[in-house]
């Protein structure tokens, strides 16, 4: 029997989040007619929350893994079940008020130098302020980049589809072929800077990735981690120290390392300390012995 290509697979990671995921499927349902795979990656929630997810929606395809694989790892998951020519990956805590995504694969098949692309997003709880329009490109040392639009208001001001350097993890799509050439999402991340490294992969390759701002998702910003989490704290210190040894040039990656451990995060534990902060200073710096120890 000949299998039915499904051209859009939306990919999205659970993490005891059940009742955002939850939401995330009425909105999917309730806005989108037009045919497309879901697939839902239970990422080692303390409960069994795949159960209760098929419960609520019997007819959606539900991974469960025993262990936290991380967002890369959840996600890849997920990559290897999907049947579609495009992949659209979104957070659990993303909602749609239309159907707008749908010009995500039809960008793309229009434009086949383009790998991938991203909607506009914009904040759940305030849907008139912007959370991503865009963004710069990490700068050669100091590895920092703005989120074109970041809370401004929605005013218009971003309505042209852009090339950009870097997808937003929290809403991207992504040409499927694209991925069978560049590899899987890489794991050794675990969470925080994942999708940074996979998009240096896919420019790399000359691939084009893009903003496309008449496409639209709301996210309700670090739900699943919280803004200023020890948790954060350490994954983006480790990982922004990993991200610099796998993709900045070896004469620029010494004065990178300089910055961050002499500059950078000794200002960061600083600033922590003097805010009472401590698990989070702790944080930073157990994510520095911990990338040496990679």
């Amino acid at each position: 029997m000949k299998r039915t290509v499904v051209d859009l697979s939306i990919i999205t990671v659970n993490y005891n989040g059940w009742k955002d995921t939850k939401a995330l499927i009425v909105s999917l349902q309730k806005h989108l007619s037009f045919p497309y795979e879901l697939i839902i990656v239970d990422n080692g929630s303390k409960q069994d929350e795949a159960i209760i997810l098929q419960d609520l929606f019997p007819s959606i395809q539900i991974i469960r893994s025993q262990i936290n694989l991380g967002f890369a790892g959840g996600n890849n998951l997920g990559i290897k079940q999907a049947k579609g020519d495009y992949l659209l990956f979104l957070n659990n805590d993303v909602l749609l008020k239309d159907d707008s995504i749908k010009l995500l694969p039809e960008f793309l098949e229009q434009n086949p130098t383009w790998g991938g692309i991203s909607p506009k997003i914009l904040f759940a709880d305030s849907p008139e302020i912007i959370q991503f329009a865009g963004c710069t490109t990490l700068s050669r040392i100091t590895l920092r980049n703005k989120q074109i639009g970041y809370r401004e208001r929605d005013r218009g001001q971003y309505e042209r589809p852009q090339r950009i350097p870097y997808l937003h993890g929290a809403a991207m799509c992504i040409r499927k072929k694209v991925i069978e050439q560049i590899g899987l999402m890489p794991e050794v991340y675990f969470l925080y800077y994942e999708e940074l490294d996979w998009c240096a992969q896919m420019t790399a390759k000359g691939y084009v990735l893009g903003y496309l701002p008449q496409a639209r998702v709301y996210h309700k910003e670090s739900s699943s981690t919280g803004q200023e989490s020890p948790l954060k704290a350490y994954y983006m210190t480790r990982n922004r120290l990993l991200y610099a040894r796998r993709n900045i040039k070896r004469g620029e990656y010494p004065l990178v390392l300089l910055y961050l451990l002499i500059f950078a995060y000794p200002k960061t534990v600083v600033c922590f300390l003097l805010r009472g902060k401590i698990k989070q200073a702790k944080a930073v710096i157990q994510g520095i012995i911990d990338y040496m120890r990679l």
